[in-house]
């Protein structure tokens, strides 16, 4: 079964916002998700801006390849907090280098989504764009681990 492989190619790139990506303020992150893919029409987003948000299928595209741990190791490389293996973490190094973030969607203009809190780059290339709907979001109590909460207090 690992020997399976499928290509992916891009529908759509970010435009604008961030040219590198850091660890923490997104919140203030404005940019643009462009439907590049002529195999799409402004039909592709019709109903989309009935949503408030949308969830985002992407690459980390300027992630140093070699930078790749299967293991266990401290998010941020913080000693502080514990070793989690890779499964354990939501950052860019990936084994597919896949990212998924949700992002306000704030307004659309032809097949541009203008968007915040995406936490995607300039250039980054998009495989898929879904409205976000609650029923999709988790059930029963959410818990988490502490170290990630102080993580994170400055991520949006």
């Amino acid at each position: 079964m690992t020997d399976e492989k499928f290509e992916v190619v891009p529908i759509a790139h970010v435009v604008g916002g961030r040219r590198e990506p850091t660890d923490d303020q997104w919140g203030d992150t404005e940019t643009i998700i462009r439907i590049d893919d002529p195999r799409f029409s402004e039909d592709s987003v019709k109903g989309l801006d009935q949503f408030s948000h949308v969830e985002v299928v992407f690459r980390f595209h300027l992630t140093d390849q070699s930078d790749l741990h299967l293991g266990a190791r401290s998010a941020r490389d913080n000693p502080e907090w514990p070793e989690v293996g890779i499964f354990g973490h939501r950052n860019m190094r990936r084994v597919n280098w896949l990212g998924v973030s949700r992002a306000r969607l704030l307004r659309i203009d032809g097949l541009d989504l203008h968007v915040a809190e995406l936490d995607a780059v300039d250039g980054t290339p998009v495989f898929d764009i879904k409205p976000w709907f609650a029923e999709f979001g988790p059930r029963g109590d959410v818990e988490q681990a502490p170290w990630s909460t102080e993580m994170l207090k400055n991520y949006f």
